[in-house]
């Protein structure tokens, strides 16, 4: 049967930018293996596969696949998933919706900003707050996997730290934006050192204060060998996770903390993640991702 897709550039408002997501409408039907197989052939960092949730409440429930595994959750699809269910719905219309995606992870309620003629936004609640990992980390073999001086590894009082939100990714803190830029990521030595979460291998997130654009506030790098991903132009779920390491580390006060996050540019992909944290007695209350999304192609699969 014909499957309609359509791809979108996440995380950017501009086309050939940001992280690109290819978006299969008509995931009924289809096996694991056979979602897993489509995911692999179109060797994009993440495939989003819609099908019908059982629950009415839900809009629709999504099945997010790497070119080598299922993820529990992702940032970009569920950005880029929720603008593009709302676009197939609702077509060349300026308006603002919310909907609530299932995903394995659980219920993510989203809300989107279409606009005629421009990139649309997505906003979703985190569906799991960030939470630390507490175990021992090898500094020296950190820096050594990433080419680096083990002087280039922390910045202030940010040193390596396990965080998850779904997805566990080992946070390395960097120097500045000349040491994230000028890294060589080995995946052997990566892979023979990092310990595993909940039996998947934490990815690598690299990131330093400031930034290539003035927006951002903070500049980040991830590299996932482990899920068929050498380096992602943009992750929304570890940007969920590095949320609780900068609580963590900057002891933010109460209040409302917003903070935009550059990623993809040493790979000619820039896109903007922006971080909204709401802290309440000192704790992470509720926290939250969002970003734009242009479509860039559209056609059908014949499977």
């Amino acid at each position: 049967m014909a499957r309609s897709y359509s791809v979108y550039d996440v995380f950017t408002d501009r086309r050939l930018a940001g992280n690109p997501l290819a978006v299969i409408f008509d995931g009924d039907g289809l096996s694991d293996e056979a979602m897993q197989a489509i995911a692999k052939e179109m060797n994009l960092s993440e495939t989003v596969f819609v099908q019908a949730s059982e629950n009415p409440a839900y809009t629709a429930r999504i099945r997010i696949y790497t070119p080598g595994r299922e993820l529990p959750f992702a940032g970009h699809p569920t950005v880029g998933g929720a603008i593009a269910l709302a676009e197939k719905q609702h077509g060349d219309t300026t308006m603002d919706l919310v909907c609530v995606l299932e995903e394995n992870v659980g219920p993510v309620r989203c809300a989107v900003r279409l606009n005629v003629g421009e990139a649309s936004f997505a906003e979703f609640d985190l569906p799991r707050k960030s939470r630390q990992i507490n175990m021992p980390l090898d500094r020296p073999g950190i820096a050594k996997a990433l080419s680096l001086k083990t002087t280039d590894i922390g910045f202030e009082n940010h040193v390596p730290s396990l965080w998850t939100a779904g997805v566990p990714f080992l946070m390395v803190p960097v120097r500045d934006v000349g040491a994230a830029q000028n890294l060589d990521f080995d995946p052997q030595l990566w892979e023979a050192m990092v310990p595993f979460v909940d039996g998947a291998l934490a990815s690598a997130y690299i990131y330093c204060r400031g930034g290539v654009n003035h927006v951002a506030k903070f500049h980040a790098r991830m590299f996932a060998s482990g899920m068929g991903i050498l380096e992602d132009p943009a992750t929304g779920s570890a940007a969920a996770a590095l949320s609780g390491a900068i609580h963590h580390f900057d002891r933010l006060t109460d209040g409302h903390h917003g903070v935009m996050i550059e990623q993809g540019v040493e790979m000619g992909r820039p896109s903007f993640i922006h971080l909204h944290m709401d802290i309440e007695g000192g704790a992470i209350s509720n926290a939250r991702i969002g970003g734009q999304a242009v479509r860039l192609a559209s056609g059908t699969l014949d499977l």
